[in-house]
């Protein structure tokens, strides 16, 4: 295990309308503020969602099994932020529940605002951290650079 330490810095509230993009919004904010590591917590309604539930297999490299949230889900969410290259990117997990079905997953790609989506963006101060990819998982994975 590897770490640093860093300080809370801003804290943003967002407020997502009905049908914006959750993850575009997330990176949106992120490139305007300046923001390069940040927690997001999120709260409210989804559509349109698509979900990784986990690998096929437990080998290297995974093969992602994806759930589609078409319909609209209540949604219980927290996500790191740190940048790949030139842009934050957004590991986002989420619960996400429609009567009594449930379903817990890492967001990805595309997911729509429900009525409104809440989120309390958590700047982090101090951390020299980016993602890169990693050859053996063919994912993007955070790094500490120090």
């Amino acid at each position: 295990m590897d770490y640093q330490i860093g300080e809370t810095g801003r804290v943003i509230v967002a407020r997502f309308e009905d049908g914006d993009e959750i993850l575009k919004g997330l990176k949106d904010v992120c490139i305007k503020e300046h923001i390069r590591a940040a927690v997001a917590y999120l709260i409210g309604g989804i559509k349109n969602g698509k979900i990784v539930v986990g690998p096929e297999k437990e080998e290297l490299p995974p093969e992602p099994v994806w759930r589609f949230l078409e319909e609209s889900h209540e949604t219980l969410g927290i996500a790191t932020i740190f940048w790949y290259g030139n842009e934050p990117r957004i590991h986002f997990h989420g619960t996400y529940g429609k009567r009594d079905a449930v379903k817990t997953g890492c967001l990805r790609e595309t997911g729509n605002a429900f009525i409104v989506m809440e989120a309390i963006i958590i700047e982090i101060k101090g951390i020299d951290a980016i993602r890169e990819l990693d050859p053996v998982s063919g994912m993007v994975l955070l790094k500490l650079k120090r």
